[in-house]
């Protein structure tokens, strides 16, 4: 896709996460690589209901704002993870209801904040690690989305909500959408009991789908 088809398809698909009430007001932030080297980002302050392609922020291969309206403030963490990961086209970051709700439970386990309760949860996320509370914008969430990168499509920041990444920014919101519901899913069934996948179960989906065996960018 070229760059303007990258303005319309991240105007298209926050358009539909606003609707369907995965962000709300101006939470939330999303960019995606362009192909000759650079970043579109949405604006701080923006609204994934009300987007502008024309007016996205662009950064160059370094990050540096170039054009469009400043870009958000947690523009950084995005690019922590596109300089980990080569094969990361998008990335979504949400204050999604379930996932911000869970990002603020007690006693978490920090390598891994749910369960495998369903096979798409594995094949999309793997594992989803937290990264500690520090504010948005905190140059440091950067540095722990660094870390975490190499090895996870997907984090969570405490006290915050979702980071996840894909292929392109289509995959990517998939992701966000999956990983959403999964929690979504999560809190309904946990006063119930669950059946979670085993390890066999979870280690054939990994296998046949290669999750998190992405190389390391270079």
């Amino acid at each position: 896709m070229n760059e303007l088809q990258l303005r319309e398809q991240m105007v298209t698909l926050a358009s539909s996460m606003f609707m369907r009430g995965y962000s709300s007001g101006g939470a939330g932030n999303m960019s995606t690589r362009l192909p000759e080297g650079g970043f579109l980002v949405t604006p701080t302050n923006s609204s994934f209901g009300s987007l502008d392609p024309a007016t996205l922020s662009k950064l160059d291969a370094q990050g540096q704002w170039v054009s469009g309206e400043k870009p958000s403030k947690e523009s950084l963490m995005h690019l922590a993870f596109y300089r980990q990961r080569a094969d990361i086209g998008g990335i979504v970051h949400l204050h999604s209801t379930s996932l911000t709700a869970l990002s603020c439970l007690p006693d978490l386990d920090p390598q891994d904040c749910l369960p495998p309760i369903t096979p798409y949860f594995v094949m999309r996320t793997g594992k989803l690690p937290l990264i500690r509370y520090l504010r948005p914008g905190h140059p440091g969430l950067a540095d722990e989305v660094a870390k975490l990168a190499p090895d996870h499509n997907a984090m969570l920041l405490a006290n915050h909500g979702p980071v996840i990444g894909g292929t392109t920014l289509r995959e990517a919101t998939f992701n966000a959408e999956e990983l959403e519901d999964t929690a979504r899913i999560w809190f309904m069934i946990r006063p119930h009991g669950m059946n979670t996948l085993n390890d066999e179960q979870v280690s054939e989906l990994k296998t046949r789908f290669s999750v998190n065996t992405a190389p390391p960018a270079p």
